[in-house]
């Protein structure tokens, strides 16, 4: 039996697709409290972990030996949208370390957000690997690599001790061993590895509470939710999900978009992790399926409800801006 439908699209009164996945909801020692399909199956969480590794950047003290602030360590945990802030960020965060963009292994694409794209194609520029939305968590890769006093060069490869502590950071919130057959390269070179959909839920309960954390660790994880909540803007961008939430819960909700329809999110108040696979990869769809559970699991209060309101239903306008449709959570999801 395939996963259920999380997440159901209308037009009109008529439904006309529908997104099947699976979702996780588990506290602090792995106990679920919410399951829906299987949530045993090994999935990528892509740059939905961002955040667990950039912990050795902290714990390293490489953070502190560059004087990394709160915005750059927010950035280092971000999937930015290649907006001039994040740029000039990622650049500040290079040049403290006393590197500059061709460092950077990630690659190049146009900034992912629309407006951005659009003024760097105006002004006659092309992107460079700033602009690529990983630029962030490769400069703190950078320094990481240079606080250990070697060449950052290759430091994307599973090798480098970059990769070696950063794949460490994720099996030790996750409880996971990562091998070489769970193992694959993401989209900014460096690799990812499949792992149940559960343990990824425990590693951000883990990440939220810092419960059973060496102290260490549990700093480090607090460090880094401080430093996004004082600067939603830097974890996403304008007008997107991960700010958005950002903006509307600060420290009480830790959500991190992933790839392919991948979707995490700490509570750490309830000491919850959250982890959402869309089978069919649809971000759309994984977003809308989030701000349910946070609906859901979160008490609100009704300028939070207000906020969080578009997101559970997101309109859809057809090109002369009639609403034509809308795409909701399934009751599955919703209770």
């Amino acid at each position: 039996m395939g996963d259920p439908v999380l997440v159901e699209v209308f037009r009109g009164s008529r439904i006309e697709s529908r997104h099947c996945g699976a979702a996780a909801v588990v506290d602090t020692d792995g106990r679920e409290v919410f399951a829906l399909g299987d949530i045993g199956a090994p999935v990528f969480p892509r740059s939905a972990v961002k955040a667990f590794q950039a912990l050795p950047l902290l714990e390293s003290g490489a953070a502190d030996r560059f004087s990394l602030n709160a915005a750059e360590i927010a950035l280092a945990c971000s999937s930015h949208s290649g907006e001039p802030i994040h740029v000039e960020t990622a650049r500040d965060i290079l040049r403290k370390c006393g590197r500059d963009v061709d460092a950077l292994e990630c690659g190049v694409h146009w900034p992912i957000g629309v407006d951005a794209a659009r003024a760097l194609a105006a002004r006659g520029a092309t992107p460079s690997a700033l602009h690529n939305n990983c630029s962030g968590k490769h400069a703190g890769f950078i320094c990481l690599s240079c606080a250990a006093g070697l060449e950052p060069s290759g430091y994307v490869a599973p090798e480098h001790l970059v990769q070696r502590e950063v794949k460490a950071a994720v099996e030790g919130l996750t409880k996971t061993r990562l091998d070489e057959d769970s193992r694959a390269t993401d989209g900014c070179a460096i690799p990812t590895y499949a792992m149940p959909l559960k343990a990824l839920a425990l590693g951000f309960a883990r990440f939220g509470a810092g419960h059973g954390l060496a102290a260490a660790r549990a700093a480090a994880t607090r460090r880094i939710r401080e430093a996004v909540a004082a600067h939603p803007a830097l974890l996403a961008g304008a007008g997107r999900f991960d700010t958005v939430t950002t903006q509307t819960f600060g420290l009480r909700v830790f959500a991190k978009t992933g790839a392919e329809g991948v979707y995490c999110a700490a509570f750490p108040e309830l000491g919850l992790g959250v982890a959402i696979k869309c089978l069919d990869g649809a971000t759309r769809a994984a977003e809308t399926a989030m701000a349910a559970l946070i609906a859901r699991f979160l008490p609100l209060s009704e300028k939070e409800r207000g906020a969080l309101a578009p997101r559970l239903a997101p309109l859809i306008h057809n090109w002369n801006g009639a609403i034509v449709g809308q795409i909701q959570a399934s009751a599955a999801l919703t209770g």
